[in-house]
């Protein structure tokens, strides 16, 4: 498998039991403390959503969702969904939650179309998270204190899994640092957006990568975002572009950067309109999700997904997600991750 990474002299340093207590104790301990710090009340979500209503995220715009027909609505067909980016929105609106005040909830997906490795799985879970904020709030600076706040989070989570396997070793910065990414671009312009990555995040440990989705200087996005629900075009107070990003921490244990959180700035009407012309979307006007928004009738959020089998596998010193979670790999990929001293739940 040319994408598998297999660390030299890779051995695990818990064994299938602590595994599963230790996964146990750090969803428990973190999702407690990441609904502390952002004021977020647990609900309860869908694993899928009715296809044609925009609802579902799209993601890169480009990954095809799981369907299948209802029986008992004359075989209308549902999604099972990639992120709960929009139904979070609604679901704040409904529940009329104050601004400074959110909701979380445990997101089950099926990425069909995942390239797997290490990292990447057809499986996805993630605690998908929505907070109310006001139009003052709507900043780089605002979604840096958030960033922060959820960094805080995940260092505390670090610590008890140290205090609680002593074989294991701390490895985060005490700061996330942030950079822009077309300031990453200038950079490092000779490299590959993943290039730029991996360069960046070893150097500081913990990066934010502002302004994903949009168009760089070089006229070439860093990633993809879909235009409806991360405001990647509005330009900010520094005058740089973007109110959204990634989380990178440097992995020692795959010599990688891995993406643990995508989180920004939710879209207004005007952002929603300008993306929509940008990408050439404009007939997702009439979508049920983007007439509520462009009549007023959601609130202005941040929000964002925070994966639970990549914060289980970095606390825990794993070198592939298959040791966290259940799902299905190639074969081929099993006998290597065996013979690698990894072997796959």
């Amino acid at each position: 498998m040319s994408k598998l990474i297999k660390p030299a002299g890779y051995k695990a340093l818990l064994d299938t039991t602590q595994t599963e207590q230790g996964i146990k104790l750090i969803k428990e301990f973190f999702q407690q403390n990441l609904s502390t710090e952002l004021r977020l009340r647990r609900v309860t979500a869908p694993l899928f959503v009715l296809q044609g209503l925009g609802i579902n995220d799209d993601l890169n715009g480009v990954e095809r969702a799981v369907t299948f027909p209802i029986k008992d609505l004359e075989d209308a067909k549902a999604e099972v969904v990639h992120s709960l980016a929009k139904w979070k929105r609604m679901k704040l609106s409904e529940d009329s939650i104050a601004p400074g005040y959110g909701i979380y909830t445990d997101m089950n997906a099926i990425r069909a179309d995942e390239e797997l490795d290490n990292l990447h799985s057809l499986y996805v879970d993630q605690w998908d998270w929505e907070a109310v904020i006001t139009e003052n709030q709507r900043t780089q600076a605002y979604l840096r204190e958030v960033v922060e706040r959820i960094y805080g989070a995940i260092r505390r989570t670090e610590y008890l899994a140290c205090e609680w396997y002593p074989q294991l070793k701390p490895f985060l910065p005490e700061k996330i640092h942030f950079v822009h990414a077309d300031e990453l671009l200038r950079m490092y312009p000779d490299l590959s957006p993943k290039e730029r990555e991996d360069k960046v995040t070893e150097r500081y440990g913990a990066v934010f990568i502002i302004g994903i989705g949009g168009k760089l200087s070089d006229g070439k996005k860093h990633d993809g975002r879909a235009p409806d629900y991360d405001d990647w075009s509005t330009v900010a107070e520094d005058g740089t572009v973007g109110l959204n990003g990634d989380m990178l921490i440097w992995y020692p244990v795959l010599d990688h950067a891995v993406e643990l959180s995508s989180m920004g700035i939710r879209v207004d009407k005007d952002a929603l309109l300008r993306q929509l012309e940008i990408e050439g979307e404009e007939s997702r006007k009439e979508l049920y999700f983007h007439r509520q928004l462009l009549d007023g009738k959601l609130p202005l959020t941040v929000g964002g997904g925070i994966g639970q089998s990549r914060l289980c596998m970095l606390m825990l010193h794993k070198a592939h997600v298959g040791e966290i979670q259940a799902s299905i790999w190639p074969e081929e990929m099993r006998r290597e991750c065996d013979e690698a001293g990894m072997p796959l739940i």
